[in-house]
């Protein structure tokens, strides 16, 4: 396949998908990322897609449907990437539905390809342990980047120096992907975070809002309406928490159940081994973005512990109970203002999302959080109008 295939990608977060495709090359793959054309998206997807499916399944593959039908690439040479989280939710049938979403369309002959952890697909994508290793590293740059983004752009002095900024960090670590200096961790941070401490910031107070969710709709602009650049637009400072604090729920699962049910074994072990030594990388980061004068995100351990007296850690469906904890963790801290990013019908998510609101406003009355459901039919109109409300009400 390294030699004849190119390896379809569909966009989520940006720059951490920017950096798989680094990575991917680096360990012998071609690979293209998709573009954001968002009406044909959602157009191919409402074709290919069952309406009780979420709308995030409708999105990914009605990008890889739009991508194979816009005549760009030669469908006999490439493959579908597709990542599963292997959670009990709609999400875990992306494969099938995307394989049926092909048949359907006279493309079965096109191969899907699975990124996951969880033994869901006999096609398994398998890495090299270098580029799992690289992976991690792509993550916790995206997650720096996108931290010291949302704090430059609202204030920045000098139009769209941020973005200029951005882009100059995003391509030097890009080119070192491949490199034994990819790993160089620490002098890699510190060479954005110098970057960014060059921007002339104003010292006006705005609304910052927490932006929680579900993993897709709460990074990718093409579910969320471009739900950042929006409040950025609104005169707010989004504030994203790290997609790291994510892979690290997923590996703590192994850690939990044995702790809830006496589950241990290997599993136990080498997830809680992995889980040790990313925090650690974790609370460097987070020393050295002090260091340069931003705000710092919180520390993973905290973030667990927020959940305390909220929701079990033994609740794993959806998102889990991180998405509580992050709502938790942002009142607690001061960030009161929370949109929370769900697929419309998303069982899981309303439970840890909206169902946790109440509880959270009885020990924090000045929490100011507002769900938005997103769907094909739901209109961006509609989404914003709340999202203003929710402004309105908020506090500095």
């Amino acid at each position: 396949m390294k030699e004849t295939h190119t390896i379809l990608i569909p966009t989520m977060i940006d720059p951490h998908f920017r950096f798989m495709q680094g990575v991917l090359a680096a360990d012998g793959y071609k690979s293209v990322l998709l573009s954001e054309n968002r009406q044909n998206i959602v157009e191919e997807g409402l074709k290919s897609v069952h309406n009780d499916m979420c709308y995030p399944a409708l999105l990914v593959i009605g990008q890889f449907m739009d991508a194979l039908k816009s005549g760009e690439f030669d469908t006999h040479k490439v493959a579908l990437l597709i990542s599963q989280t292997g959670g009990g939710c709609r999400a875990s049938n992306y494969i099938n539905l995307l394989r049926k979403a092909l048949e359907d369309s006279g493309f079965e002959y096109v191969p899907v390809i699975s990124l996951n952890f969880s033994s869901l697909d006999e096609n398994e994508f398998v890495l090299s342990k270098k580029a799992l290793l690289r992976l991690f590293g792509a993550i916790f740059y995206g997650d720096l980047l996108m931290c010291l983004y949302n704090q430059c752009k609202p204030y920045e002095k000098k139009p769209d120096f941020t973005d200029e900024i951005f882009e100059l960090c995003v391509n030097h670590i890009c080119d070192l992907v491949g490199k034994k200096s990819f790993f160089r961790l620490r002098k890699n941070f510190k060479f954005i975070l110098s970057n960014f401490a060059k921007i002339d910031r104003s010292d006006e107070k705005k609304v910052k809002v927490g932006i929680v969710g579900e993993i897709y709709l709460k990074y990718s602009p093409i579910g969320n309406n471009g739900l950042n650049s929006y409040l950025i637009k609104e005169n707010a400072e989004p504030v994203n928490t790290g997609l790291m604090d994510f892979v690290l729920t997923c590996i703590y699962d192994a850690v939990y159940d044995k702790e809830l049910y006496g589950k241990g074994g290997v599993a136990y072990y080498a997830s809680f081994a992995v889980a040790k030594i990313i925090e650690f990388i974790q609370a460097r980061l987070i020393s050295l973005i002090k260091s340069y004068g931003f705000r710092a995100p919180t520390p993973f351990k905290a973030v667990r512990k927020a959940a305390d007296g909220y929701i079990s850690h033994g609740v794993k469906m959806g998102e889990g109970w991180l998405l509580t904890a992050e709502m938790v963790e942002f009142v607690s801290h001061g960030i009161e203002n929370v949109v929370c990013a769900q697929p419309f019908g998303c069982l899981p998510n309303h439970i840890i999302a909206r169902g946790m609101v109440r509880k959270i406003k009885e020990n924090f009355p000045d929490a100011n959080i507002a769900a938005i459901d997103y769907d094909p039919g739901a209109s961006a109109v509609n989404q914003e109008n709340r999202i203003k409300l929710m402004l309105a009400n908020a506090s500095v």
